[in-house]
């Protein structure tokens, strides 16, 4: 997928297209229930560094960002919404401050 990602992005270029990827990790929806084991999803919650599951809203605000006028030099990219997980698999979770 990444690379006819990157394929389309050259290819639509001259067309005034952009073409990305949003590639998300385990999506905190009801459908988990379903699919997955008893206490996965608490295990997911607690592995993340954020500390929580990626949401639906999250992965939409990504969509918005890239259908928007402010991205318009990405090309061709795909971009990860997994709160971290693919790059620090191993570093400790970021505690948020109480406000």
């Amino acid at each position: 997928l990444e690379a006819l990602t990157r394929y389309l992005a050259i290819e639509m270029v001259p067309h005034g297209i952009s073409v990305n990827a949003v590639s998300a990790s385990a999506v905190d929806t009801e459908a988990l229930k379903f699919y997955i084991r008893e206490g996965l999803v608490k295990d997911l919650k607690q592995t993340t560094p954020v500390g929580r599951m990626v949401t639906p809203e999250d992965v939409a605000g990504v969509v918005a960002f890239l259908c928007s006028d402010e991205a318009y030099m990405i090309r061709g990219q795909t971009i990860i919404v997994d709160g971290g997980t693919s790059v620090a698999p191993f570093a400790p979770m970021v505690q948020k401050e109480d406000a």
